[in-house]
């Protein structure tokens, strides 16, 4: 037995032998040497293990070069793939939100490739980094002054410990809100160093709630919209205008946290209402902060707007250069807000916007486009059919409300959930992942946000 193990050992090659052939040294031009030797290394010793455990040499033992481009491909690849985005969620966290535009995605690259004018004015001296996004922000939302940082819940903290550290914040009980990430507002305050103050109940908060906790220690009014969840039936809120008024008379700043935002009257495109900022400054809000990669279209970003006297404070708190945005953020960002100085063709060039506009009709048709090949290629386990479905907008956005869409659904001929699952998660390990849901049944591809279906049919129909 130790004479036929020894034999197997000295069929294996050294590295030396398998750095010379062809296929390998191609890699190695590709990958690096460093790396290839490190995976050959290592696949010798699997090659040694089954020696001694099983008595013989692996299966790709006659193969070395095809398991080295396996093992090549798979620590190459990125951590962020593309993927088909085909579960009925526009703006879906997981997947990375709104999907930039064109003209976004050219500013960012500019940006990366060549020396930008980021903290540097042409006349000379150092200027700020958000300046100009700032004045582009003042001119679309009628703020005084703006100021961005790396996403909305910085924005809320920086907002929250600049404007009332060490004093009392009072907010409505009905908008503590959480969000994704275990997020919640009361846990931020806690971080700014602002003592909470509850009014009101769940469902119903009136102004003189507001008007009765109000001394010496408060330091801010503030109103959270609950994007991602609705109390309907016996309820009541205090407005913005109300809050604005009580907050002037009484000296003490205010501030909304829109979280999602919109820079344009949704209803206009057919959707449902969605809060603005420039609405709530025009009531005499002093900060509004919002989100630049949901309903705004942009990428990740905390968006402050409101009184010039606060926005200084703000990005002179120390607090700011920790979450201030970086160079490709604000590329994007500003490309993405001239698209709104250009409404007639916003719907066109906002990727968001142009998903969530989408008719039923158009997306039906693409599914009878795609079902014919689809019902042929998985006949044997599955009933393949095109049918009406509900979309949602996502990333906490009018949670209550759906967009009508059209869906392909996938049922398991032999009645089998694990059948639906393994098909799921072959199209999750496709070289482009095809992500849709499974619901009642059935394996649902909604879509809504698929604008290319050849490239879904060339996927799905190359397993």
């Amino acid at each position: 037995m130790t004479q036929a193990i020894n034999s197997l050992y000295r069929q294996l090659p050294s590295i030396d032998r398998l750095l010379r052939e062809p296929k390998i040294t191609s890699l190695i031009a590709l990958y690096g040497q460093t790396q290839v030797v490190e995976i050959l290394r290592d696949m010798q010793e699997q090659a040694r293990f089954n020696i001694r455990e099983y008595q013989t040499l692996p299966e790709w033992s006659d193969d070395w070069a095809a398991l080295l481009q396996r093992r090549l491909d798979k620590v190459q690849a990125s951590a962020l793939k593309p993927v088909f985005n085909l579960s009925g969620t526009v703006l879906h966290t997981n997947l990375g939100r709104a999907l930039l535009a064109e003209s976004a995605i050219e500013a960012v690259t500019q940006a990366m490739r060549s020396p930008v004018t980021l903290e540097y004015s042409l006349d000379g001296a150092r200027g700020h980094r958000d300046r100009a996004l700032a004045d582009l922000l003042c001119t679309l939302t009628g703020a005084e002054d703006a100021c961005i940082v790396n996403n909305n819940a910085a924005a809320v903290l920086l907002v929250l410990a600049t404007v009332a550290q060490g004093k009392e914040v009072v907010i409505s009980r009905g908008e503590l809100v959480e969000i994704g990430g275990a997020f919640r507002i009361p846990d931020v305050m806690v971080q700014a160093g602002c003592r909470l103050v509850e009014v009101g109940t769940t469902n119903r908060t009136h102004l003189k709630d507001y008007q009765r906790v109000i001394n010496s220690d408060t330091g801010l009014l503030m109103k959270v919209h609950t994007s991602n969840y609705s109390i309907e039936g016996f309820t009541a809120e205090v407005s913005a205008e109300a809050l604005a008024t009580l907050g002037m008379a009484s000296q003490i700043p205010t501030a909304i946290d829109l979280g999602s935002g919109s820079m344009t009257d949704m209803t206009q495109y057919g959707l449902p209402a969605e809060p603005m900022p420039q609405d709530y400054l025009n009531h005499g809000i002093d900060l509004v902060t919002f989100s630049g990669d949901k309903l705004l279209g942009g990428p990740q970003a905390g968006i402050i707007v409101g009184k010039k006297q606060w926005i200084d404070a703000i990005q002179q708190h120390p607090l700011k250069r920790a979450l201030r945005a970086d160079k490709m953020t604000l590329a994007a960002l500003e490309a993405t807000l001239r698209l709104y100085q250009h409404p007639e063709q916003l719907r066109q060039n906002l990727p968001t916007l142009r998903l969530l506009t989408r008719t039923q009709g158009e997306i039906r048709d693409m599914a009878q486009r795609l079902i014919p090949q689809l019902q042929a290629y998985y006949s044997e386990k599955f009933i393949v059919r095109d049918e009406p479905c509900y979309s949602q907008i996502g990333s906490g956005s009018l949670p209550v409300d759906r967009l009508p869409s059209w869906s392909l659904t996938f049922t398991a001929i032999d009645g089998r959930g694990s059948t639906l699952e393994n098909l799921a998660h072959q199209w999750r390990n496709l070289k482009k992942p095809v992500i849709g849901r499974l619901y009642d049944g059935r394996l649902w591809l909604d879509l809504r946000c698929l604008e290319d279906g050849n490239a879904l049919l060339q996927a799905l129909l190359l397993l």
